[in-house]
């Protein structure tokens, strides 16, 4: 082993790492921080949990030590995959650089962006941010990336893997092409690989141990379970918590929804848990992960989110729900346990449905885990889920779109529809007016307005006149509808003589004349014929009268 003291950093930096209790550099270490304090360019590869935040932090530290901050132009660039990998390196940089006057700020989502931008006003050495977050600023015109002198990559292949690398290249191409680059990664995928050719000058490449391995200090156990029913795998996930009896453990799951469902799970038998996602709100995050970093909370149930990041030594136990679809992910899963030179216990449940991916992790790390045999009544798993729908599922519901809630209840209004559409034929053959049926085509316009009105029967509306106006009555009541009588169709009455017609009116202004048809008689105000069944009032005056043409013809 090598002594911080052999590796040429400053005694400033070394106090503070003595001040943590180390005293040993790990294997990473031991042969990135050299390299980097000559200003070469550094491509690490080393499984998860080695030390390699270190690696990269306390070189940065002395390099940083002469020189001074611009408002909004940092001088040291870190990049993280997720929010709390971003705050573990923050929370590095301030517990090595306390001996330091150096000033960091850390760029995440979740976060106020307020206070975030208060700091990068200030001017900050070190900045520490999520891809995201970082271009959010920048493109807000709130940031500067042209004094970066140093800038750090960790955790590239999961960069890789959570879509990261597009908006890596741009920030690649904003920073200054004479900086110093330190580029860390557990596995180095083909997309990596292209990576750091196209961005990385003449790297002295360093491997602290073969990509994708796991640590010697870990002893790792399989569990079988004969269906792949989640009651099952719940049941099995119980027994080995009670078999390994873990000060601190770490449950994983491959998707957010089951990080729910077997917190809940295993709250409800007695055990001290608590979920960690993407989908939870940052406060709740930071807070469950700093019980769990206290002692206070025994199991963390996580995604993989959670998989990279959390540096957390007294972590004693991990346990697979579900086998990673991604083999590298294996890796860095069981990477939580066994840190520091500490051991570590692992456990993965298998289910008939897990064997692709089971043979996919053997492969990469060529070291088959013991198996453990569970005494379990596998019968109680048949019957289906134990969980009754929990509020979370009732929302889901709820945020299904109408059309998938409609398929699901029946369709009253469709049904009464179809029953009202014969009514409705049948209401319309009963109205039809006798004088439209039965009236010759060549005397219909004159026959429409001469002949005498029937008892209850409604004048024709001139075409063109609004719905709305002409459905009122004369005080604006609405019709109604149910009072109309049913007209039975008469047959056709005998010709009426033709009554005298008084002289036509001229046009007022603003009437227009129609074609073919007569203006009536002048009525008095007070012999306005027979009341209109269906207009609730008599019917207004203005709508006997004939249109006047306007003055603009």
């Amino acid at each position: 082993m090598t002594a911080f003291s052999d590796l040429g950093l400053s005694p400033n930096t070394l106090r503070a790492v003595a001040d943590t209790g180390y005293t040993e550099a790990t294997p990473i270490q031991a042969q990135a921080i050299p390299v980097a304090l000559t200003g070469r360019d550094v491509l690490g590869i080393a499984q998860t949990g080695t030390g390699k935040t270190a690696a990269f932090t306390l070189p940065m530290i002395d390099r940083l030590a002469a020189g001074s901050s611009k408002a909004r132009m940092p001088r040291s660039l870190v990049i993280a995959p997720t929010r709390e990998l971003a705050d573990q390196v923050a929370s590095s940089f301030e517990k090595y650089a306390v001996h330091t006057k150096l000033s960091w700020a850390l760029l995440i989502g979740g976060v106020s962006f307020e206070d975030q931008l208060k700091k990068l006003d200030r001017g900050v050495d070190v900045l520490i941010a999520t891809p995201g977050r970082l271009l959010d600023h920048f493109e807000r015109g709130k940031l500067l990336l042209t004094g970066v002198q140093i800038m750090v990559v960790d955790e590239a292949d999961r960069m890789l893997d959570m879509g990261f690398i597009p908006d890596l290249e741009r920030i690649f191409k904003l920073t200054p092409a004479n900086k110093q680059t330190l580029f860390f990664s557990a596995t180095m995928p083909p997309e990596i690989t292209r990576l750091t050719a196209q961005f990385l000058k003449d790297p002295t490449r360093i491997e602290a141990s073969r990509p994708a391995t796991t640590g010697e200090n870990i002893t790792q156990y399989v569990a079988r379970t004969p269906t792949s029913e989640p009651k099952a795998k719940r049941m099995a996930l119980r027994a080995l918590v009670e078999k390994a009896a873990p000060e601190s453990g770490i449950v994983f799951c491959n998707r957010k929804t089951d990080v729910d469902i077997v917190a809940k799970s295993l709250k409800k038998h007695g055990f001290d848990a608590a979920p960690i996602h993407g989908d939870l709100d940052q406060s709740m995050r930071t807070r469950t992960l700093e019980a769990f970093r206290k002692g206070e909370l025994k199991l963390l149930v996580a995604s993989d989110v959670a998989a990279r990041g959390l540096d957390i030594p007294a972590v004693s136990h991990v346990f697979n729900y579900d086998v990673p679809h991604h083999a590298d992910d294996y890796v860095h899963r069981i990477g939580r346990t066994g840190r520091a030179g500490r051991s570590g216990e692992t456990f993965m449940i298998l289910s008939p449905n897990d064997a692709r991916s089971y043979d996919k992790v053997l492969k990469l790390t060529k070291k088959e885990p013991q198996e453990v045999v569970l005494d379990l009544d596998w019968s109680l798993a048949e019957g289906g889920d134990e969980r009754r729908p929990s509020s979370r599922d009732r929302d889901r519901s709820k945020s299904r779109s109408p059309r998938e809630r409609d398929r699901e209840r029946p369709r009253k209004d469709h049904g009464e529809r179809a029953s009202m559409e014969p009514v409705a034929q049948d209401t319309i053959a009963k109205t039809e007016r006798p004088a439209r049926e039965f009236v010759p085509e060549a005397e219909a316009p004159i026959a429409a307005e001469t002949a005498p009105r029937a008892e209850g029967s409604r004048p024709e509306r001139s075409r063109g006149r609004g719905r709305n106006r002409g459905e009122r009555g004369e005080r604006g009541e609405r019709p109604q509808a149910e009072a109309a009588p049913v007209v039975e169709a008469a047959p056709e009455p005998p010709r009426q003589p033709e009554p005298e017609r008084s002289p036509a009116r001229a046009p007022e202004r603003g009437e227009r004349p129609v074609r073919g048809v007569r203006s009536p008689a002048p009525r008095d105000d007070d012999d306005r014929g027979p009341k209109v069944v269906g207009f609730g009032a008599d019917v207004p005056s203005f709508l006997m009268r004939a249109p006047r043409p306007s003055s603009e013809d």
